[in-house]
């Protein structure tokens, strides 16, 4: 059993939040207990970049989803391991940090496949093929639509609104925008990765002006901090 499975309900389920935000107020509850750092084996490069968002931000908190999303890249989901890491660095409760993981989708609370594929469905993209793209990516991929593929390489999501309408048929590779898309494309993403190939240089003739994930950490050649967007943007 996990060590937050009495704050998660229904494994899987995102209708947490009340759940957790009563238990981590409650005084002398074990999910309010703030980890040590040394006793949850905190990665130097992860407590880098906490600390580097936090230090943007008048209020420490106000990084949460950064330093979570820095956690989910590290472990590939946001683990048990990698909550009580964040709340070390944050100085923040477990229970806070799982009440705000499950309110964001695109947090993983359980396994997934590594390497993240959102293909847009929703109406713009819809209109211009959407349905036979992720299908296409579903067969590329191996992963069902929703799901993971069985080798653990790929999570494949059909999702509402990526918000780049002018790009129609879309998708997010690993946090990168690419399109318009056909469905020949989606062979050439999975084979593009399965050998290994960086996701920020697939179909670069697609790239998404405001392209921005994963880019978080980049900063300028005075060493101030980007806009978070990193390539692309006017």
């Amino acid at each position: 059993m996990s060590k937050f499975d009495h704050l998660r309900g229904v494994p899987g389920s995102r209708n947490r939040l009340a759940a957790q935000v009563w238990e981590g107020a409650r005084v002398g509850a074990p999910s309010a207990e703030i980890p040590e750092a040394d006793e949850v084996g905190v990665p130097a490069e992860l407590r880098a970049t906490i600390e580097h968002h936090m230090s943007l931000y008048p209020d420490r908190r106000s990084a949460v989803l950064p330093a979570l999303r820095a956690a989910q890249e590290l472990h590939g989901w946001v683990s048990d391991k990698a909550i009580l890491q964040v709340a070390a660095v944050m100085q923040v409760t477990p229970a806070y940090l799982e009440s705000v993981a499950s309110f964001y989708d695109m947090l993983e609370l359980e396994p997934v496949g590594r390497h993240r594929i959102y293909v847009c469905t929703n109406l713009s993209c819809q209109l211009r093929g959407a349905h036979d793209v992720v299908e296409a990516f579903s067969a590329a991929t191996g992963s069902p639509v929703d799901g993971s593929s069985p080798d653990g390489v790929f999570r494949l999501r059909s999702f509402e609104c990526l918000g780049a309408c002018d790009t129609a048929p879309m998708a997010s590779i690993d946090g990168h925008y690419r399109g318009p898309l056909t469905t020949e494309d989606a062979k050439h993403v999975a084979d593009h990765i399965r050998a290994g190939g960086d996701p920020a240089e697939v179909l670069p003739d697609k790239r998404f002006v405001g392209d921005y994930g994963p880019h978080l950490e980049q900063q300028s050649s005075e060493g101030e901090p980007t806009d978070g967007f990193g390539e692309g943007t006017a």
